[in-house]
């Protein structure tokens, strides 16, 4: 149960951060104005927020294995928001992060 709740955690973290990163960019870039900035704003600090959630206690556990989920996270956002289609090198790249993901945060640890 503690491994599907770090998943849940990474994926809503995930949904958290690069939506609010893709919020700012909306509002800067695409010039929306200061209410997507805002949003954008809102939504990385509860990126923050949901980490500290995490089962395990080691903040740089929690960030270096989060990476990888960011990485993954991002190509998916892309495809599903932005029309992005990655190729076979970005899908063989964000699923090496995610069996790197897998052993930072499950790989049993003895003493």
């Amino acid at each position: 149960m503690t491994i599907v709740k770090s998943i849940v955690l990474f994926a809503l973290a995930a949904l958290a951060e690069i939506g609010g990163a893709w919020l700012v960019w909306q509002g800067v870039r695409e010039q929306r104005g200061l209410l997507w900035v805002g949003g954008g704003v809102i939504a990385l600090g509860l990126y923050g927020l949901v980490a500290t959630f995490q089962p395990d206690a080691n903040f740089g556990r929690i960030l270096a294995a989060y990476g990888g989920v960011f990485v993954a996270g991002s190509l998916l956002w892309g495809m599903l928001v932005d029309g992005f289609r990655p190729d076979r090198f970005d899908v063989i790249g964000a699923a090496i992060c995610l069996a790197g993901v897998a052993v930072i945060m499950y790989a049993p640890r003895g003493g």
